[in-house]
């Protein structure tokens, strides 16, 4: 697998201590400091990374325009870097396909093990293990982490849609905890205003066709978590 990052940040000194660190770590690092370089630098290695950091303050954009612009062209993972303390930032990165956040300041350190837990739960399954799942029509290949409709229509899925979606077929109609699903889908728990686990299960039901206010494939049980109702079958061609 690539260990190549591309990382914006308008701050000189942040940029090259983040370099630094994650280099020493054996990543392969680019750099940009503004929207339009990050841009150029995307098109120029986009197919080559395994991750993109984004800040969301910068010069001349934001890091939600960016994220947006990432998910056009790939689903290549997005961590988001942000300095405000709003939850609006988190809803808003992670409606746009973000996988994960960090507030500013941060340490190395930290945002080393975000980027390895993303890696950890991207990578590619072992072929002992089924590989795909069906339900009501669709197919979730979890080799080649696409996800196929009814009518053979490829629906896009992110990193972190994938990440839910596998979870939640491994596990069809148990009633599955949110700090659990927060656990295997972001590394940590969810916090007690954490709405992150929220955003992703309504984007997901969206990705589904899944009626938010009567939803037949990922159901609210009330006080519990979520449970996915569907009967999945599993195989391995």
């Amino acid at each position: 697998m690539t260990r190549k990052i591309l990382i914006v940040d308008d701050d000189h000194k942040t940029r090259t201590l983040l370099k630094t660190y994650l280099e020493k770590n054996q990543y392969e690092v680019r750099l940009a400091h503004d929207g339009a370089a990050f841009i150029a630098e995307f098109q120029r290695y986009g197919e080559e990374l395994a991750l993109v950091i984004l800040d969301v303050m910068l010069p001349d954009t934001d890091g939600f325009a960016l994220c947006k612009f990432v998910r056009q062209h790939s689903n290549v993972p997005i961590i988001m870097l942000t300095a405000s303390p709003d939850q609006i930032d988190l809803v808003v990165g992670l409606e746009l396909g973000a996988d994960d956040y960090i507030a500013k300041p941060y340490n190395p350190r930290e945002l080393l093990a975000r980027i390895k837990a993303i890696h950890r739960r991207s990578g590619v399954e072992s072929t002992s293990l089924p590989r795909y799942y069906r339900f009501l029509g669709f197919t979730l290949d979890a080799v080649e982490r696409t996800l196929v409709d009814a009518d053979g229509q490829l629906v896009q899925l992110t990193g972190l849609d994938f990440q839910l979606l596998k979870y939640l077929v491994e596990h069809p109609g148990d009633i599955l905890d949110r700090n659990v699903l927060c656990e295997e889908t972001r590394g940590r728990d969810a916090g007690p205003l954490d709405r992150s686990l929220d955003v992703q299960i309504s984007r997901l039901r969206l990705r589904l066709h899944d009626d938010g206010k009567q939803p037949l494939l990922i159901k609210t049980v009330r006080g519990a978590g979520y449970v996915f109702a569907a009967d999945v079958s599993v195989s391995s061609v």
